[in-house]
Parts: C-alpha cells; structure tokens; sequence
C-alpha cells in the first residue's frame, strides 16, 4: 500500500494518472488533454455524502458537459463496487478502482485524517479542479457534496 504525500498545489502540473473504471476499461489523465477536468477523490461508494456528491454531479451532468468538463471519480473501492454504484445512480462518468491507493497518494488524498474528533488514515474527501493544460487551478478539500457541481462551475469561471 502506497503511503501519502503531499497534496499538490493550486497552478503546478496535475500528476499523471491511469486507472481501471467501473466497466473495466482504462483511463488517463491524457484522455482529458484540451479539456477541463474534475478529479474527485471520495472515501466509499454507497455511503450517504459519496452518494450525494456523485448524483449531483450526474444531475448537473448536462451543463458540465456544455462546459466540454470531464469528470473522473476515485476511491479505493475495487471495480465490482463501482460497477453496482454507477450502475444503481446512472453515473455517466467514470469511477476509478485506485485499489492501491496509488492515484490518491500522487494526490495526497490519502493518509492521516480527524473523523468524529479521532485520527485515523483514509481517503480525504478532495476535488482537483484541472484546466485544458493540465495545470490544477482549484484545490477543493471540502467539497459541498450536495452541491458539488455549482462549486465546480464557479471556481473554472462558468455558470449552469
């Protein structure tokens, strides 16, 4: 298991990724290359503020795409899961099965956190804004998760 490093920086390069998604084909930072993209980081599928985040995202999911916005979630959920949660929510984008926390740890979105006032290690609830050229342009570490899309809209400058 990979440990965490430090989370990267508004206007630094976002760091390469590739995952497995819920259907089981592979996906890359390069498939968003010319595109804005959202890369979320979320501890569980299926639990309640995992859920919200996720649907909101698919209710705005027409005005990210006039946007031309990509969308990508990840967790540490293994494929099956994700495959049941995007199938259970018509999730239109995809899910990445980070198994080994290796996209979360690239991203510092993994490692120490408080949870109910207690320390434990685990998946930072995260947003990387990343822009055309691949540069993040917002760190959001708290997300709004039941209006998550309108955060997104906002910081890239656009509106629904």
């Amino acid at each position: 298991m990979s440990t965490s490093t430090e989370m990267p920086e508004e206007g630094t390069k976002a760091p390469d990724f590739s995952g497995i998604t819920q259907d089981g084909s592979t996906i890359s930072k390069s498939d968003f290359e010319g595109r804005k993209l959202v890369l979320y980081f979320y501890p569980r599928d299926n639990t309640p503020g995992c859920t919200k985040q996720a649907c909101n995202l698919r209710d705005h999911w027409s005005d990210l795409q006039k946007h031309g916005i990509g969308v990508v979630g990840v967790s540490d959920d293994p494929v099956e899961k994700h495959a049941g949660f995007a199938d259970k929510y018509a999730l239109p984008f995809p899910l990445i099965a980070d198994t080994e926390r290796e996209i979360m740890s690239s991203y510092g979105a993994y490692g120490p956190k408080n949870m109910y006032g207690k320390l434990i290690k685990g998946t930072k609830r995260t947003t990387f804004l990343i822009d055309e050229e691949g540069t993040i342009v917002k760190v959001i570490k708290r997300p709004k998760t039941g209006d998550h899309a309108a955060e997104v809209l906002k910081w890239f400058g656009l509106e629904a």
